[in-house]
């Protein structure tokens, strides 16, 4: 007689007994479609780990979910490339680990369950976010009024995540063959421990000193070579100012050509007496601009001295409202910061800058902080020491700003000089980076209950912040006689991104402190967000005008009138001016924010 054992209810052994079975038959399957498993015994070989395999789908599946700004094809399949070489990287280290520590291996049918659960878990993952990713990408572009996208760029974007993970993979591989090659011959004079640690110190001092020495340099300096003669060409819109309250007009003391082609760009720009009076009933002056480029002068010092000389040459020290702006990388000033001031002062104003660089911002974040901070400080003093020699009552009021790096340089300012005896009037950072160091501050120290995104500092007394949707007037009580405001977009990379991002989830990604133009969909996981949110960085200025880093006119008019104060303006007035200023063309703009916002 056959004795056969049946399960009793409670028996949790056999209720489990048939799962692991399916699992581990799942398993089997899936191993039929499995790539060859295994350590490589050469750089090229198409042999993988399985442990780095699933990780890296998991992370790949994360990738296709929505972070801050819309994607292209080609930037989502470099992302996706980057976060399954992290994935794998990561799943391959564990498995190492397991090993370095001697854990047993699972075996038999356990193995296959486990191998199959995952297998599953991963594979469905990678499916279900493949397919909502046009959808989550929709969500965004809806939000921003841009076009819906189809699924048609799915090859390109399949194409571009397998290259980028394989030449990350090739060149990982080549490290880990360098390192190999340097303790087999070390391994001939001294121990094998030693041998190992110092193999891998001289393979990671060598690879330091050939990335920051050669690669990094000669990225700078090939850099430099390309842009720098754009920065010469003079455009066939842009014609020397023939009004001598402009550097490169009469009687300047630069010369047009020096300027650069932003400088160029600012001093023949800017609304004219005719469109400044149309606006403000009459009485308008023609705004005094001076800027001094890279070629105006040797050192940053001497061009400290040029723009305090163009200064006092244009009669900017007897107008009204006298602003230093420190540019971007190229020289770069904003016609949506700068014009509406001069409209609110009826051209009563003075506006300075000078180019320090020749790079685009996103390279100049890198390679010019120090060029930025210098430039500003030496220009400021200069100015500054002799503005405070003038009699209070007759000169201009004083204030900075600065865009993107500029904000850095105007920070740069407010941090390093003691302006107790002689204080500014106030200061507008729009778009401050992520390497602001009294930014990052301000935001870790903000009041209780302020959001991440949108922060309130010390009552709001002398530093505001404001947005797109939201101004400097939700901050309730007393606002001193200096005033600093920070414009800023909860959707802007340039300001949030960080590498804390890889490990740590942001605050600004809570729901009570995420920003109306961020994703409700966006989430965080380890090392993924902090890839999706430094690869947003580059079209941080493709996008609609009012997104990302792109601040509107509005936006800015709203916050010099906060800061600056001006008379003799009206609701409807500042409603007739901030859809003049919102008409006005922008260079980088793809489009407005409603007149609403």
């Amino acid at each position: 007689m056959t004795l056969q054992t049946r399960a009793r209810p409670g028996d949790r052994r056999g209720r489990a007994l048939p799962l692991v079975a399916r699992l581990a038959a799942t398993g089997a399957r899936l191993q039929r479609f499995e790539p060859p498993l295994g350590a490589p015994s050469r750089i090229t070989e198409a042999r993988f780990s399985g442990p780095g395999l699933l990780l890296g789908a998991v992370f790949t599946a994360a990738s296709l979910a929505p972070s801050l700004l819309p994607r292209p094809s080609v930037v989502q399949g470099a992302i996706s490339g980057v976060s399954l070489f992290l994935g794998y990287a990561a799943g391959t280290a564990l498995s190492a680990l397991r090993a370095y520590l001697g854990i047993p291996r699972l075996r038999g049918r356990l193995h296959e369950a486990v191998v199959g659960a995952a297998a599953a878990v991963a594979v469905a993952a990678l499916v279900l976010a493949a397919w909502k990713q046009v959808g989550w990408q929709n969500d965004i572009r809806v939000l921003y009024g841009m076009p819906p996208i189809g699924p048609d760029g799915w090859p390109l974007v399949a194409a571009v995540t397998v290259l980028a993970a394989v030449g990350l993979l090739l060149v990982t591989r080549t490290v880990a063959w360098a390192f190999l090659a340097v303790r087999r011959r070390l391994n001939r004079r001294m121990p094998r421990r030693v041998s190992a640690l110092l193999g891998g110190t001289l393979v990671v001092v060598g690879l330091w000193a050939a990335f920051t020495g050669v690669l990094v340099n000669a990225f700078f300096a090939g850099a430099n070579a390309l842009f720098a003669p754009s920065d010469q060409v003079v455009s066939s819109g842009s014609r020397a100012p023939t009004a001598p309250v402009r550097s490169g007009g009469p009687g300047s003391l630069v010369d047009f050509a020096d300027l650069g082609a932003e400088g160029r760009g600012f001093v023949s720009g800017g609304p004219s007496v005719d469109a400044i009076n149309a606006v403000t009933g009459g009485g308008a002056r023609l705004p005094v601009r001076v800027y001094v480029g890279l070629r105006s002068a040797e050192t940053a010092e001497e061009r400290a001295q040029l723009v305090l000389r163009e200064l006092q040459r244009t009669g900017a020290f007897g107008r009204k409202v006298l602003v230093l702006a420190t540019t971007t990388g190229t020289g770069y000033l904003d016609r949506n910061g700068t014009d509406p001031l001069e409209y609110l002062w009826n051209g009563d104003t003075a506006i300075a800058g000078v180019q320090y660089s020749y790079l685009p911002s996103w390279i100049s974040l890198l390679a010019d902080q120090d060029s930025a901070r210098e430039t500003s400080q030496t220009v400021f003093s200069a100015v500054h020491r002799y503005w405070s020699t003038l009699p209070e009552e007759s000169r201009p009021r004083l204030y900075l700003y600065g865009l993107s790096l500029g904000a850095y340089g105007v920070e740069s300012i407010l941090g390093s000089f003691n302006l107790i005896n002689e204080p500014i009037d106030g200061a507008l950072l729009v778009g401050p980076p992520f390497v602001s160091p009294v930014h990052a501050q301000l935001v870790a120290e903000r009041d209780a209950g302020s959001p991440a995104s949108l922060p309130v500092y010390g009552g709001g007394r002398t530093v505001r912040f404001a947005s797109e949707t939201r101004d400097v007037d939700r901050t309730p009580g007393q606002w001193g006689p200096t005033r600093v405001v920070y414009l800023q977009h909860a959707s802007d990379p340039v300001v949030f991104f960080s590498t804390d991002l890889a490990f740590t989830p942001p605050a600004w990604l809570r729901a009570d402190q995420r920003g109306p133009d961020v994703s409700p969909r966006m989430g965080w996981f380890p090392l993924v967000t902090m890839v999706q949110v430094l690869l947003d960085l580059p079209g941080a200025g493709s996008v609609p005008m009012g997104y990302g880093h792109l601040y509107s006119a509005p936006a800015n008019l709203r916050a010099w009138v906060a800061i600056t104060r001006p008379e003799g303006w009206d609701a409807a007035g500042l409603a007739r001016l901030s859809d003049v200023v919102a008409k006005r063309p922008h260079p980088y703009g793809r489009g407005s924010v409603s007149s609403t916002s």
